[in-house]
């Protein structure tokens, strides 16, 4: 229950993050998120992730050295300035950590059975699909790299949902008109495929065997049997 009440918060708070509904508070995360990883290809992750967390850390002691000084002076009646962080109860019963561990080794389970199945050619269709998938994948890594992939879908991921709200009618006219397009494509494509292979015609039934002739007893015995 609680794994799901964290998943459900995160999940609204991610919503109101993409869709602009607080812009100070979106362009906050987003600045930081692009700025973090335009970071990234100069320095390491390490070095970009240590000296966040010394900023971050800097800031909170020079605020907690001013309200203590505010305190000594009398002007703060021991005010702590992160107290609700402090106070948030983070922790995990015995029934939700089990809860988390079986979610995540279900999923981990999942996609080893689901590697093992296209590896080893459990479909055709499937593990072709993944080997076109793969294949397409060497070109996007000789073009680019992962961190500039991972910038590109966060920058995506703030941009399309605005865009989306704002351009709502326009983009529901567009898509409507490929997907008629489409099937009219593959509408086309099923009428080229049925003249080129007829279908094969209906295999006609075997008729049932005629049902045997009845052999006619023979009544010579009866005779001979009354002449005696």
């Amino acid at each position: 229950m609680f794994v799901c009440v964290c998943v459900c918060v995160c999940v609204c708070v991610v919503v109101d993050l993409v869709y602009w509904r607080s812009v100070s508070r979106t362009g906050v995360v987003f600045t930081g998120l692009v700025v973090g990883l335009a970071s990234m290809f100069q320095l390491s992750a390490v070095t970009v992730l240590s000296h966040l967390f010394l900023g971050l850390v800097c800031l909170s002691f020079s605020l907690r050295l001013y309200y203590k000084l505010l305190e000594l002076m009398r002007w703060n009646p021991g005010f702590h300035p992160f107290q609700s962080q402090l106070e948030e109860d983070g922790s995990l019963t015995d029934e939700d950590t089990v809860l988390v561990v079986e979610s995540v080794v279900l999923r981990i389970a999942f996609a080893l059975t689901e590697v093992k199945r296209l590896v080893f050619i459990e479909n055709v269709v499937d593990s072709l699909k993944f080997a076109v998938f793969l294949y397409l994948l060497t070109y996007v890594g000789v073009a680019t790299n992962g961190l500039t992939l991972i910038m590109a879908g966060v920058i995506a991921a703030f941009s399309i949902p605005l865009l989306y709200r704002k351009q709502q009618v326009r983009i529901r006219k567009i898509s409507r008109s490929i997907r008629t397009s489409t099937k009219r494509i593959k509408n086309m494509f099923t009428r080229m495929y049925r003249k080129v292979i007829p279908a094969s015609s209906p295999v006609s039934e075997p008729e049932p065997p005629p049902p045997p002739t009845p052999v006619p007893v023979s009544t010579a015995p009866k005779q001979k049997a009354k002449a005696k």
